[in-house]
Parts: C-alpha cells; sequence; structure tokens
C-alpha cells in the first residue's frame, strides 16, 4: 500500500511537470510571432546638405533577396508628402513624387538607396525608408537639413566704422573682429528660413589702420580685411574706381562724338559757298547768247569807236549802213 501511494505520487509529479514543459513553449513560441509584428530596428540619422550639391540617403541594409517591400515615405516642410515604393517579387515601381527632382540612385534591384541630384530648400524634410522582410520590419529615418553659404560683404564707412554683412545664410553665420571694437550686430530672418547678420564696428584708437572682418558658417569660413580711413574722412568703397574709370569713358566717347560733328560741320559749309558758282556757270549760256543774239549793238560799237570819212560813206559802206540802220 505505502508502495503504491508512493508511486502514485511519482506519476503525478512527472504528469505535472511534462504540461508545464509544454506550455512554457507555447508562451515562448507565441512571443516571438508577437515581436516579429512590429519593427525589429529603428534608426534615426541627422544630415545636414548644402545647397546645389548631391545628397545620397541609404536605405537600412538589408538582402534584398530577403526584402518583400522597400517604401520611401518623404514629408517636405513646404510640399505635401510622397511615397516611392518597389515590390521585389513583382518588380513593380509606383511613386508619386514626380518633379521633385527625387529618384532611385541605382535600380531598384541594384540597391535602394535614394538619390537628390541639386538639392533646395523645398528638399527640406524627412525621409523615411521602410523594407519588410519575412524576419521583420527595418526603418531608418533622415532628418534633411539644407545648408546655404551667405554673401559675405563689406561697406567702409565714416568716423573709423566698418560694417561686415553676411546675406541670406542658413544657418545664420557668426561675424567676429579683429581687433575687437565697438560693435553692434543685428539679425534678419527671411520668409525661405535663410538668415542676414549684419555687424558694424567702430575703433576710437588711431593706432588701428586695418581691421578684419572674419565670417565662420557650416559652409566655409571667409576673412576680408578693411582699411580704416584717418580722420574720420570716409573710405571709398571698392566700387568707385570702377565708376570713376566709366565717367572718364564716356567723357572721351563724348568728345569723339563732339569733334566728328564739328568737323562734319566745316566740310558741309564750303558746299554752300560753291552755289553762286555754280549759277554763275549756268548764267554763262545766256550770256554768250546775248552777246551773239544782238550784232546791231556790237557793230554800232564799233562804228563810234571807229568813226569813217565822209568819202568812205558812199558805196557800198552806206549800203550797209543803210541796210543796218533799216
Amino acid at each position: 500500500m505505502f508502495c503504491f501511494w508512493r508511486t502514485s505520487d511519482l506519476a503525478v509529479l512527472l504528469i505535472w511537470g511534462v504540461f508545464v514543459a509544454g506550455s512554457s513553449c507555447t508562451d515562448k513560441n507565441q512571443t516571438t510571432q508577437n515581436n516579429s509584428s512590429v519593427p525589429v530596428s529603428v534608426v534615426n540619422t541627422t544630415v545636414s546638405v548644402q545647397m546645389g550639391s548631391k545628397a545620397l540617403l541609404c536605405c537600412y541594409s538589408t538582402s534584398l533577396t530577403k526584402a518583400v517591400l522597400i517604401t520611401w515615405i518623404i514629408k517636405h516642410r513646404d510640399l505635401p508628402s510622397c511615397t516611392i515604393a518597389y515590390k521585389v517579387e513583382t518588380k513593380t515601381n509606383e511613386t508619386n513624387c514626380l518633379g521633385r527632382n527625387i529618384i532611385w540612385a541605382f535600380t531598384p534591384d541594384y540597391g535602394p538607396e535614394l538619390q537628390i541630384s541639386a538639392v533646395t530648400l523645398q528638399h527640406e524634410g524627412n525621409y523615411s525608408c521602410e523594407t519588410v522582410t519575412p524576419e521583420g520590419n527595418f526603418e531608418r529615418n533622415y532628418d534633411l537639413q539644407v545648408l546655404v553659404p551667405p554673401e559675405v560683404t563689406y561697406f567702409p564707412g565714416k568716423n573709423r566704422t566698418a560694417v561686415c554683412e553676411a546675406m541670406a545664410g542658413k544657418p545664420a553665420a557668426q561675424i567676429s573682429w579683429t581687433p575687437d571694437g565697438d560693435c553692434v550686430t543685428k539679425s534678419e530672418s527671411h520668409s525661405n528660413g535663410t538668415v542676414t547678420v549684419r555687424s558694424k564696428c567702430q575703433w576710437e584708437q588711431n593706432n588701428v589702420s586695418v581691421v578684419s572682418c572674419f565670417v565662420s558658417h557650416l559652409t566655409g569660413n571667409q576673412s576680408l580685411s578693411i582699411k580704416l580711413s584717418r580722420g574720420g574722412d570716409q573710405l571709398s568703397p571698392p566700387y568707385i574706381p570702377y565708376i570713376i574709370t566709366s565717367i572718364i569713358i564716356l567723357i572721351i566717347i563724348g568728345c569723339i562724338c563732339l569733334l566728328k560733328i564739328s568737323g562734319f560741320r566745316k566740310c558741309k559749309l564750303p558746299k554752300s559757298e560753291a552755289t553762286p558758282a555754280v549759277e554763275e556757270d549756268e548764267m554763262q549760256p545766256y550770256a554768250s547768247y546775248t552777246e551773239k543774239s544782238n550784232p546791231l549793238y556790237d557793230t554800232v560799237t564799233k562804228v563810234e569807236a571807229f568813226p569813217v570819212s565822209q568819202g568812205e560813206v558812199n558805196g557800198t559802206d552806206c549800203l550797209t549802213l543803210s541796210a543796218i540802220g533799216t
């Protein structure tokens, strides 16, 4: 009897152990199955790209033979969101991001990288690549920020002052001076996200003749040297010599034009004086005609100039004179 109960207790313990073991395997399998329905890996990255350059965004590194679906979800700052998707099994490419200069870097069969040929401010935003595989989902997110290099200029001023300006940069540039002076720096934000920084400084020490403006920005640094005026005179901006040269050229061209016009008038005056000579020549045929058409006047003149004697008047000569008188 004692052995039976002992044997029965051992059997009950054995059956309970098998049941617990089976329950643990089920729970373990259920946990793995539940975990496979959520993304296995998520990576977040911030990327800064200079405007006008090329950008290449990589997806999660996984074998395309294991991928089922690759989808890029793009959310721009000022544009509606769009997607670029590729189904590996059917090799189908779908997109509604046309006109945004965003394409696959290669064929999707080769690699799921995304390429922006020339980055602009409109490309700023979030880019998310989701890869679906039998082992789980993989996601990689990019926060794309566009860098805009500022345009740096300087304006020397009165009373030993100088102005340095970094226009339309993104992010805002930093301006510093060497040597230090009495400076006032102001920033102006624009609607497209760029910022203009303007710094004006004054140096009261007369021993300072040249100062340097140093502009610091993520796209690169620039340094400009400015020569201060003495005694508070205003410095000439760098474009003044070009203006003076242009004025001198215009004066020379004007003088040449005046000389040409004056010479033209001098050449034209003799032609107007030669007109009476032409009229005189035109009257010559009429004068000769007058002399030829009045033989009586010429003959009478000759007769008066050379009078004849009474004897010579008789005969033929008298008849001639009578005929002439008639």
